[in-house]
């Protein structure tokens, strides 16, 4: 219940940003096209994401015959998840990652690289596929995709005021300085709130996959496992799309500590001693 509070009161801080910034722009009719433009470019990622994120990633779709093992691994999952069955895709790709897509659960769809499905044991890629379709459960898919648009609408909004400068309610020029000032902070701001809302979705997906694999600890030894080989084998589309590397189970870009501070995911480390504390006492950490 703190999760979804934290993840709502996040969600309005970005929607708010976005509405002062519309304002320094054009006032209450910036505000009112900024918006407009905003629920347009949400309207699109909602219908269209999954189907343009599996074709980025030249995702194929398998079933019992193409893939038996792992189709019916996802089949059992999503029947204990009282889930309907999702579309199965893998990626051939060496890098051990997975995500899942979709804008609900009726049209949701998981995905896999074919590294996984070599580096893991059994055991562990339940726990992974597990954690996927906790994210169709908890409708995660559709807070990223709501938060990474209004993001980037932020941005592009801050870009035009660099530009071309903010005005009042009267259309008189607002002051140069603080239109510079919303240009260089305001999408800083945006990417903090949105990094902020993935990592809770995160730890949550991981305690949801835990409780649906019944098995916390396989889904711990993945985590280190997927961790361990994504920093040494790059993931060539990811690193060419970064924008969708909030959907992995583990982040496939590596940087330094300031890179920490915009990762879409909460430290590897902190994921599993939360999850080997869950198996312990038999309750999840709260976040």
């Amino acid at each position: 219940m703190f999760n979804w509070l934290k993840t709502t009161t996040l969600m309005a801080a970005i929607v708010a940003l976005f509405v002062v910034v519309g304002g320094m722009i054009g006032g209450q009719r910036g505000m009112m096209i900024a918006l407009f433009i905003a629920l347009a470019m949400n309207f699109f990622s909602y219908w269209f994401s999954d189907k343009m994120v599996l074709r980025m990633y030249n995702a194929q779709e398998v079933d019992e015959t193409s893939a038996p093992q792992f189709y019916r691994m996802v089949r059992e999952l999503a029947t204990r998840a009282s889930l309907p069955m999702p579309r199965v895709y893998l990626i051939q790709e060496s890098a051990p990652n997975a995500f899942a897509t979709g804008r609900n659960p009726e049209n949701a769809a998981v995905a896999a690289t074919t590294g996984i499905l070599q580096v893991l044991s059994e055991r562990e890629l339940r726990g992974v596929m597990a954690h996927e379709l906790a994210h169709v459960k908890h409708r995660d898919i559709l807070i990223s995709t709501i938060s990474a648009t209004m993001a980037g609408a932020i941005s592009a909004l801050a870009n035009f005021a660099m530009f071309f400068g903010g005005r009042d309610e009267q259309g008189r020029p607002s002051n140069p300085i603080a239109s510079i000032a919303v240009a260089l902070l305001a999408p800083l701001a945006a990417s903090l709130i949105q990094m902020a809302i993935s990592r809770a979705r995160e730890f949550e997906a991981d305690r949801g996959g835990a409780e649906i694999s019944g098995d916390p600890t396989a889904l711990a030894s993945a985590l280190d496992k997927i961790h361990r080989y994504a920093s040494g084998v790059p993931f060539a589309t990811a690193e060419s799309h970064p924008a969708t590397a909030q959907m992995m189970i583990v982040n496939p870009l590596f940087g330094g500590s300031v890179a920490k501070l915009f990762s879409t995911h909460p430290a590897t480390e902190e994921r599993i001693n939360r999850l080997m504390e869950m198996a312990r006492t038999g309750r999840y950490p709260a976040v």
